[in-house]
């Protein structure tokens, strides 16, 4: 069976969770934390030498790392990922969105208030700047939102998983989701995909 190292909390984790679940996949969740030192264990470091989850391993025992690389190769063949080659490169589009200008803002501004151990790094100027990281993102995601009802068309696709993860619980960085209401609807209808888990969820 497929195999899944990650962090129940963690938003990166979250998204093969989310995908597994909407295409009704088994796979076995094993709990790995940068928090109680598992990730930098000689054992784990041998499977991801980055140290970091979530790590997918497959039936035959390959690796793969980084969780828009799993939500791509875990897709493919399904309804979330286009055979169309320009609607293909649309979602790869927002995947790179998500890891360069939306999770270095949204995601760790909410680490800042989920982990006490971040607290010496939450500056004032620190959160402003992810303050205002953050809602230029949640702007960009806004724009086209009133365009589309997802984020690379029509369709749902692995985009809308990865850029869930973090913007459905912005709230808890302090980002208002009030102020972007085209993509509060977008939340809703993802959360109203089908086989939909929340992050709290494990198999």
């Amino acid at each position: 069976m497929i195999t899944i190292y990650g962090m129940s909390d963690s938003g990166n984790s979250y998204k093969p969770r989310l995908l597994m679940a909407k295409l009704g996949r088994p796979f076995r969740h094993v709990e790995t934390s940068s928090r109680d030192g598992s990730t930098r264990t000689p054992a784990y470091l041998a499977k991801n030498a980055n140290g970091k989850v979530p790590l997918l391993e497959l039936d035959d025992g390959r690796f793969l790392a980084e969780s828009n690389a799993i939500l791509l190769h875990m897709a493919e063949g399904t309804r979330l990922l286009p055979a169309d080659a320009y609607q293909r490169a649309l979602v790869f589009q927002w995947l790179f969105f998500e890891q360069y200008s939306h999770e270095p803002f949204v995601a760790v501004r909410r680490t800042m208030f989920l982990y006490p151990e971040r607290a010496a790094q939450a500056t004032p100027e620190r959160m402003q700047a992810l303050l205002d990281g953050g809602n230029k993102a949640l702007g960009v995601m806004q724009v086209q939102l009133e365009k589309t009802p997802f984020l690379a068309g029509d369709a749902m696709s692995v985009a809308d998983i990865a850029l869930y993860a973090y913007t459905h619980d912005a709230t808890i960085g302090g980002y208002d989701l009030d102020a972007f209401p085209a993509v509060k609807a977008w939340l809703a209808r993802v959360a109203a995909d089908e086989g939909h888990v929340p992050l709290t969820w494990l198999p």
